[in-house]
């Protein structure tokens, strides 16, 4: 997994999760508190989570084969997509129902020091594991909110670690607030509050996930940043003279597919086109590193037939030749033609970048 992927992020809430879970489960057995038996329930999930965080990064490395010729790297976002499922069955549904039986059936709080030390322990390692999130982070964050570095990010683990370490952060608060006040007013029933509080917290913060990773598994398009830099990197003005449309695609974190028609000159010779097309290539790379797959197809731009495509103001090229008097309506088959063969140009760009 590559730096990007916050590996050290991830073994530093594993660490932090599995000594909580422990700690929180011995609090459970002498104290009988269920905002304890929750919470050690979420820390355990916590620590498969981030297990299976690191298995996908490390299956994400195989080389493609045949059968998967663009690789493995959106496995990384298939085992986030896990991580989200785990946190809302195993954390959220697990908490809301002991917080409802506790609810239905209180009972009072027996060795109440072993839940609040163990409650104070744990707001401290998870404070140490949410801090190194968060420095993670700001290295890929730039300029971006924590909102939209979420929304955006390519690389799913340092998401997952932020909302996964600031839900534990909070369900922690929660969890002492109802032991708190289960032992001030000697009622039982707020720790039963205390645990559906956190159950609630965690379904939220799994559907969050599931979204932002299911955007990832359906694909998405390069930053804008990206596409910019992109673009001026295949435009040279002399061999390619403009981009008649272009598509791009995550085939993981650090792995981008860039699909373009190129406008050349149209008295090039095929040598010449062949060389164009590979210096615009090595454009490419250099401005976007992790643009490793591109496909080129060079065309002639004739602004004419631009201009009478079915929708003008999203065709950036033409097609081979200007239509004359007796040309077909513009968007009509000509006769013998493939209806699937469509002028050159007609495409829009599509979207250039997707907020999950």
């Amino acid at each position: 997994m590559s730096a990007s992927g916050g590996t050290k992020a991830i073994v530093a809430a594993l660490g932090a999760n599995l000594a909580i879970a422990v700690a929180k489960f011995v609090a459970f057995l002498f104290s009988g508190s269920s905002s304890m038996l929750a919470e050690s329930v979420h820390s355990l999930a916590d620590s498969g989570n981030q297990g299976l965080l690191l298995l996908g990064g490390k299956r994400a490395e195989r080389e493609a084969t045949p059968q998967h010729p663009f690789g493995y790297g959106r496995e990384r976002y298939i085992y986030a997509f896990l991580v989200s499922i785990v946190l809302f069955s195993v954390g959220g549904m697990f908490a809301v129902y002991e917080g409802y039986e506790k609810i239905r059936h209180p009972h009072e709080l027996e060795a109440w020091y072993w839940p609040v030390g163990v409650l104070v322990f744990a707001i401290i390692a998870e404070g140490f594991s949410f801090r190194t999130a968060i420095k993670e982070s700001n290295e890929s964050r730039g300029q971006l909110s924590w909102t939209q570095f979420i929304r955006r990010a390519k690389a799913p683990e340092l998401p997952v670690v932020l909302l996964e370490d600031f839900g534990a952060l909070i369900g922690l608060v929660l969890a002492l607030g109802g032991v708190g006040l289960a032992l001030g007013t000697g009622d039982g029933i707020w720790d039963g509050i205390g645990t559906l509080c956190i159950g609630i917290l965690l379904i939220v913060i799994a559907i969050v996930l599931a979204a932002e990773t299911k955007s990832l598994l359906l694909g998405e398009a390069a930053g804008a940043d990206q596409v910019e830099k992109i673009k001026a990197a295949v435009v040279d003005g002399d061999t390619v003279t403009k981009i008649i449309h272009m598509r791009t695609l995550h085939l993981g974190p650090e792995e981008l597919l860039v699909a373009a028609k190129i406008a050349v000159q149209h008295d090039d010779t095929a040598d010449e086109v062949a060389n164009a097309i590979n210096a615009a290539e090595a454009r490419i790379r250099a401005a976007v590193p992790i643009a490793r797959v591109i496909y080129l197809e060079p065309d002639i731009y004739n602004a004419a037939a631009a201009a009478a495509g079915t929708n003008p103001a999203k065709a950036p090229g033409g097609t081979h030749a200007t239509p004359g008097p007796e040309a077909p309506e513009p968007g009509a088959a000509e006769p013998g033609s493939d209806p699937a063969d469509t002028p050159a140009g007609t495409e829009d760009t599509g979207p250039t970048e997707s907020g999950h």
